[in-house]
């Protein structure tokens, strides 16, 4: 896998709409300036917004090609050194057919996101590029109030310092309240925090386990599998599965039928591991960890397969960040996770 070279302040990224069109819309475009000016200000980086970013949701709808075009461009933009989703959405896989994996292999830089933005990440790694999976412009740098120091700590971490060894433990704190972001006047008020609870939790296993981090949001991998950037059975061995549900907060049963979907083609066989993110507002927590005993341990007979469950990343706030693509090691007496490796260049 390739490493792309981290991020200095002074750095030129670009902003990409590849799903939702609704930052262009004029009751977003508040929080999409909020992200950017964070973006400036706070990281030090130069910002551009690629053409199409914000030509609003009904032209990106209609437009998969011109979403597709950004990201092609800002990968082919020598300026450019790092690309960051501004949203997800729910159709990224409408830009399959428009993406050449050779302009990202010949070009690598960062590229971050996360949710329906999976899609992307499982391009990237079909290009052989490490990538990020992490926050985004509207709802981690557009942050109400303040960004979460727990997230900033990380974006530091990974993209900017890229040290070894960088541990990744339990927040202390969470939220999933949500603000209206169309009202203005929610860019200055604090989310409530809720004090964390359980920690990480050790499902199964014990011990340590160790691989390169791949996965993403487990509600979008039904829109991919058996496409070209699906990665093939045994591209998963020894891997460590991550993933994560949306603030759809899908059903148990749903969890449940996706899941069997990966033992059925023979991933869970393969990896050395999962990891499980924050489900959104904790609802189905309990009923969530069910589901992955029930369809991992007794259907699957894989009840020595290590899970590390209510890890914060995805829909969840603040998050950390996994860079696919890197090896990590977890360790579930500590309930750590540790990038053992720079995950940048």
């Amino acid at each position: 896998m390739i490493k792309p070279r981290r991020l200095n302040k002074g750095d030129t990224i670009a902003l990409v709409s590849l799903s939702s069109g609704m930052a262009g819309d004029k009751e977003y475009l508040h929080k999409f300036l909020l992200g950017k000016a964070r973006l400036e200000n706070d990281f030090g980086l130069k910002v551009i917004v690629m053409p199409n970013a914000l030509k609003g949701s009904e032209y990106l709808d209609k437009h998969p090609e011109a979403r597709a075009s950004d990201l092609m461009e800002a990968f082919k933009n020598k300026e450019i050194k790092g690309i960051i989703s501004i949203i997800g959405g729910d159709d990224t896989v409408r830009l399959l057919p428009y993406i050449d994996y050779e302009v990202i292999k010949n070009n690598p830089k960062i590229f971050m996101g996360y949710s329906d933005t999976t899609v992307n990440h499982f391009m990237m790694y079909k290009a052989g590029l490490i990538s990020y999976y992490g926050p985004a412009v509207l709802s981690e740098f557009g942050e109400n109030n303040k960004m979460h120091d727990y997230t900033v700590k990380y974006i530091n971490e990974v993209l900017f310092e890229g040290k070894n060894n960088i541990s990744i433990e339990s927040s202390s704190e969470w939220t999933s309240e949500f603000l209206d972001w169309s009202n203005e006047e929610n860019d200055n008020i604090l989310r409530n925090m809720n004090v964390e609870e359980h920690g990480f939790e050790v499902l199964q296993g014990k011990g340590e386990f160790s691989g390169e981090l791949l996965g993403g949001c487990i509600d979008v991998f039904q829109m991919i599998a058996g496409t070209d950037v699906w990665p093939k059975k045994d591209e998963w061995k020894n891997k460590i599965l991550f993933l994560e549900t949306s603030e759809d907060e899908p059903e148990p049963d749903t969890v449940k039928y996706l899941l069997r979907n990966l033992v059925a083609q023979g991933i869970i066989d393969e990896i050395s591991g999962i990891i499980v993110g924050k489900p959104s507002n904790e609802k189905y927590y309990e009923e969530y960890k069910e589901v992955f005993k029930r369809v991992i341990a007794l259907e699957a007979l894989k009840k020595n397969l290590p899970i590390l469950y209510n890890v914060n990343f995805g829909h969840t706030a603040p998050m950390c960040i996994l860079p696919i693509g890197c090896k990590v090691l977890v360790n579930l007496d500590s309930k750590k996770i540790i990038i053992t490796e720079s995950p940048v260049k």
